[in-house]
């Protein structure tokens, strides 16, 4: 179980973008590229904490925030919490790339290759920018924005 208190991890005063705390995160499938296995769906981790964290290779600050979070969440190893790492990367080749850089190894870490153009990235809203979602057991979003910092203190 999840202990720690969230208000210390969102600004209530700052107008944030698209999706935020309090929302119910959208379903979505998306196809597994380095195995070619089954698509995944977000509902598949019903009953679990998610961290679902947006990015790209070429957006330097989202790409540094997925590979801190990644860090993070090796480091703290919650056995309640998936992560789910989703870049939106047109080349599978420059995200196969950036990931063996960036040293990810959440098991759940897709290419979306239709890009900013894809639903995914519709649904999400985020032509504000890059973010991640820490999700409750019910796919509430309990925090937008998290840094790895406030992760590793959310999840202790």
């Amino acid at each position: 179980m999840l202990t720690g208190s969230l208000t210390s991890f969102v600004n209530k005063d700052k107008p944030m973008g698209g999706l935020n705390v309090g929302d119910v995160a959208p379903d979505f499938d998306i196809q597994m590229q380095s195995s070619g296995q089954h698509d995944f769906s977000l509902s598949d981790l019903k009953g679990k904490h998610v961290l679902l964290s947006f990015w790209a290779s070429y957006d330097a600050p989202s790409r540094m925030c997925n590979a801190a979070l990644n860090e993070a969440f090796r480091e703290a190893c919650p056995d309640s919490v998936e992560m789910v790492s989703i870049s939106f990367d047109e080349y599978e080749s420059i995200f196969k790339e950036t990931v063996r850089k960036d040293q990810i190894v959440t098991p759940a870490c897709f290419v979306e290759t239709a890009g900013e153009s894809s639903d995914l990235y519709e649904k999400y809203q985020l032509d504000g920018g890059f973010t991640n979602y820490l999700l409750d057991e019910n796919g509430m979003i309990v925090a937008k924005d998290i840094s790895a910092k406030e992760l590793i203190a959310y999840l202790n």
